[in-house]
């Protein structure tokens, strides 16, 4: 059975730093993203990662302060969130498809999803 498992959430302060692991199970994944979630709004992109890592794609609101990354080796795929703040908090999701995908923010598009890690930003 095909899991991935989302871990580094927590509580920081704003202007703070977390490292986001999502480790896949039973399967190589060609295309990673990862979404969140803030309370009372709908479910957002933030990050999306090609096979080779050499394609990535971030929501402007991220940009500049969040890196994806992946290890195919480890079959892990991770987020590093620098200079965080309050509006960043949300529950975090990687999500992961087999495909090699073009388009990389479509929720749609993705097959697997963990079980999401909170992230809270304190001002």
């Amino acid at each position: 059975q095909v899991q991935l498992v989302e871990s580094g959430g927590g509580l920081v302060q704003a202007g703070g730093s977390l490292r986001l692991s999502c480790a896949a199970s039973d399967r190589t994944f060609r295309t990673y993203g990862w979404f969140r979630r803030a309370p009372g709004k709908e479910r957002e992109f933030v990050a999306g990662i090609s096979w080779t890592g050499g394609n990535l794609d971030y929501a402007n609101s991220v940009k500049g302060r969040f890196t994806i990354s992946r290890d195919n080796a480890k079959n892990t795929v991770y987020l590093q969130m620098n200079s965080l703040k309050p509006e960043d908090t949300a529950v975090y999701y990687c999500a992961a498809t087999t495909r090699l995908l073009y388009t990389r923010s479509r929720p749609s598009e993705y097959d697997y999803w963990g079980q999401g890690t909170q992230v809270t930003v304190s001002s």
